[in-house]
């Protein structure tokens, strides 16, 4: 069936799945899971055993578990986060479709999470396939502007080649910011590899890059969206 959404919502169950008592309930389940995690359990099995426990969905199982982790990898990657004012002057890879996704569910209104490591992330998925919405470019402009208030010396975006449509998405980041955009096969190697800061919320880009920045939370700190933000930090 085709995709014919026109934005990057909330899913429509996610009201009643993120409101009221099953907040509390979530946000002992990320301390749970992250305490599973940290004592080493193998993480489809914790997952599993916390979200039976607390009679988790999906949805609120993939919540859980995008804003766990382990103690270990907790201290790690807050030691090599950056802040703001670290950045001026300073080059910055960011990864495209993690940043752009998130800021397109928050000038959405959809709910997002805020997890151990201070990160915003969404529930959203590609699948494979990007389908521009009503919110991506308003999004990729918003971007723009907060990059230029961080007065970097470089800014280059990273796109997935074998993602349909990367290219499309390419030329409209490039007319939009004028800009630096590459397509590449995995991105995440490149964002891990390099010297400078890493842009993204992906677990496994925060626990191998040299440095990071959470560029999403930064956006929706710094300016009014109607997103839903839900703190399972604690």
């Amino acid at each position: 069936m085709p995709d014919k959404r026109k934005h990057r919502g909330a899913n429509p169950q996610d009201s009643k799945l993120f409101s009221g008592d099953n907040i509390s309930a979530l946000r002992q389940a990320t301390a749970d899971y992250s305490l599973l995690l940290t004592k080493d359990y193998p993480q489809n099995a914790a997952l599993k055993l916390v979200g039976d426990k607390f009679e988790l969905t999906d949805r609120q199982r993939l919540a859980v578990m995008r804003s766990s982790c382990s103690d270990r990898r907790l201290a790690a990657r807050l030691a090599k986060q950056l802040r703001p004012q670290e950045l001026a002057g300073q080059k910055i890879i960011i990864d495209g479709y993690n940043v752009l996704i998130t800021v397109e569910a928050a000038k959405s209104g959809a709910f997002l999470f805020i997890g151990r490591d201070g990160c915003i992330r969404d529930l959203a998925g590609m699948h494979g396939t990007y389908r521009k919405v009503a919110e991506t470019i308003p999004a990729i402009e918003l971007i723009n502007n907060c990059l230029k208030e961080l007065k970097l010396n470089q800014i280059l975006w990273l796109l997935d080649r074998p993602v349909s449509n990367s290219g499309r998405l390419k030329k409209i980041i490039e007319t939009v910011t004028g800009g630096t955009v590459r397509l590449i096969n995995n991105p995440d190697t490149e964002l891990i590899k390099s010297d400078a800061a890493a842009a993204s919320s992906d677990s496994a880009v925060l626990d191998g890059a040299k440095r990071w920045f959470s560029l999403a939370a930064y956006i929706i700190g710094e300016t009014a969206l109607p997103a839903k933000i839900i703190d399972l930090s604690d």
